[in-house]
């Protein structure tokens, strides 16, 4: 059992809902990194998710744009955000790390090298959005045999043929992208992603974790209701732009943000 799996295996059977936060690696610096992940499971993470730095991040918005930016003008690789994650595990060894990003520095580090750093360091799943299942058939084994989990997204338009085939290739949870666009670019229907969801649990075993759109307490309370987890980003990821040049606020100013929402959620179970 992955620690993924475990986690939300264990949030489950006490009826809570995963708290999942992501952040950009190298944002607003490499050195604070992971300063910045202890911070968020301070404050109620059960999993992150930490974006590897792209120069072309085709499904993010602005706000994440311009943190793959900030990173990559430190230099930040993708062996870089691998010893993040090492230094992470050195004091945490519970809370699973995803790896989210995109194909092009996988392919140029390679599949294979790449999963066994990345099993190395800690990593417990990995999230490629311009990976296909269809085009994973020889990379989804390589992290599998590595304990690692193929993640993969689920959109507002994806037919349910396509729902089974993309659950018979992920592990750990299929993320669904709530809204049709980027990162950061509207306003969540959250009676529509009940509908969606309530749909997608019937078609997999795997727990549905929720993207894209979640800003405050409500709209993570709302999206909980309906789905295992809920993900959050954009609103994070401004907080950290918005608080670079003071280190100790902008850790501050992470908790005050995340900690609602983790009330919210556990609120759910009461």
């Amino acid at each position: 059992m992955s620690r993924i799996e475990g986690v939300l295996k264990n949030l489950k059977g006490e009826g809570r809902k995963a708290l999942i936060p992501f952040i950009t690696a190298g944002d607003p610096n490499p050195a604070q990194t992971v300063e910045l992940m202890h911070t968020l499971v301070g404050a109620g993470a059960d999993i992150i998710e930490l974006g590897v730095p792209f120069s072309d991040p085709m499904a993010d918005g602005p706000v994440i744009q311009l943190a793959c930016e900030r990173s990559l003008a430190h230099g930040t690789s993708l062996r870089q955000v691998l010893d993040m994650v090492r230094q992470f595990r050195e004091t945490d060894g519970a809370t699973p790390v995803v790896l989210m990003g995109y194909l092009n520095p996988m392919e140029a580090m390679g599949y294979e090298a790449f999963a066994d750093l990345a099993a190395a360091a800690g990593v417990d799943g990995v999230l490629t959005v311009d990976l296909p299942p269809e085009e994973a058939v020889d990379v989804a084994p390589l992290f599998a045999a590595r304990n690692l989990d193929p993640i993969f997204l689920l959109a507002p338009t994806t037919t349910d043929e396509r729902i089974r085939a993309i659950s018979e290739h992920s592990s750990g949870y299929v993320y669904y992208v709530s809204i049709k666009g980027v990162t950061g670019s509207a306003s969540i229907d959250v009676d529509e992603v009940a509908r969606k969801v309530r749909h997608i649990h019937e078609l997999t075993a795997l727990p549905v974790g929720v993207g894209f759109g979640i800003r405050d307490a409500q709209t993570a309370a709302a999206v909980g209701r309906v789905s295992d987890g809920v993900i959050v980003g954009s609103v994070l990821v401004d907080t950290i732009a918005r608080n670079q040049a003071d280190p100790e606020q902008l850790k501050r100013a992470l908790a005050d943000l995340l900690q609602p929402m983790r009330n919210a959620l556990d609120d759910l179970a009461s």
